[in-house]
């Protein structure tokens, strides 16, 4: 997906505190199943979902670091000789949240049929596809959302022949 590294955070709430937050954030009553909050986010009056700014650019392995990234007075991470850049990683890229009330999940994987760990896996995917900069705004991103949600289900659960069963 474009990082050999990164890290997001996951929250999982019930209903009413989806429905709050679902409020909050996009001003439509009720639960949803999942909402995504992209980390520095260049947010625009009238959007209707957080639009992520671009990733900030990975530093070349074994080159030195950013400032910001400077890992001079981490234990370990000091090189013996003061004259080379520290020889500790960079931190991984942070994404983002994904939240995904628990509650609809579990009703909505009854109501389709669906089973709830697949539902839930096909909701943090999709939430995890917002923080990377997709969305289904047209038509046209709706299908190439809707194409990654199903290739990364699939290779997450081993089913490249699932066939149209769940998705309807």
């Amino acid at each position: 997906m474009g990082w050999t590294e990164a890290e997001l955070s996951v929250t999982l709430i019930s209903d009413r505190a989806m429905a709050a937050l679902n409020r909050r954030t996009f001003g439509r009553p009720g639960p949803t199943n999942v909402i995504a909050f992209p980390v520095d986010v260049a947010g625009k009056e009238g959007d209707q979902e957080p639009t992520p700014s671009p990733a900030p650019p990975l530093p070349a392995p074994g080159g030195p670091l950013p400032a910001s990234l400077s890992s001079e007075g981490a234990e370990g991470c000091r090189p013996p000789d003061r004259r080379r850049p520290p020889a500790c990683p960079a931190p991984p890229i942070i994404l983002g949240e994904v939240v995904i009330s628990m509650e609809t999940t579990a009703r909505q994987a009854q109501e389709s049929g669906w089973p709830v760990e697949e539902l839930f896996d096909f909701y943090l995917i999709h939430g995890i596809l917002h923080l990377l900069g997709y969305h289904h705004r047209t038509p046209q991103e709706e299908a190439a959302m809707e194409a990654k949600s199903w290739e990364l289900l699939d290779m997450l659960h081993g089913k490249e022949d699932r066939g149209e069963d769940l998705r309807t």
